[in-house]
């Protein structure tokens, strides 16, 4: 059993299913559970968990932003010419309008965050570097 499995799928928001709509965007198999959405703010939150290994594509959010709360295990979050950095439970990071980014699970544990995000996604390319940017040094 990969690390943290248990604290993501018993994860107080829940688990979520299968992330079906989305999974053309990530790398690996990812599991979506929305908890509110107001149209009127266009503002959206959900729980997203992640598989080990399981990553989303680079991506923006035009004309609005997302944060990003991790609840269970351990994950990655990089900006387009940062450093990425490592997430664990209670890290936030806010990601502002139009930065190129993605987020995603350490190779050997399960990830789980809260995504509140408004504005358009703009997906982008896969993440190449992956295994390079999550070794550990």
């Amino acid at each position: 059993m990969a690390r943290n499995e248990k604290e993501v799928k018993e994860n107080l928001f829940g688990f979520g299913d299968f992330n079906s709509a989305y999974a053309k965007y990530f790398e690996g198999d990812s599991f979506l559970k929305g908890l509110a959405s107001d149209e009127e703010s266009g503002i959206g939150v959900g729980q997203v968990s992640f598989e080990p290994g399981c990553r989303n594509h680079w991506h923006r959010h035009v004309g609005g932003f997302q944060i990003l709360i991790c609840t269970a295990g351990e994950g990655w979050y990089q900006a387009e010419g940062q450093p990425a950095q490592k997430m664990t439970p209670g890290d936030v990071v806010i990601v502002p309008d139009g930065v190129k980014h993605w987020h995603g699970a350490s190779p050997d544990s399960w990830f789980s965050h809260l995504a509140v995000t408004k504005g358009k996604t703009e997906w982008l390319e896969e993440v190449a570097d992956y295994d390079e940017i999550t070794r550990e040094k």
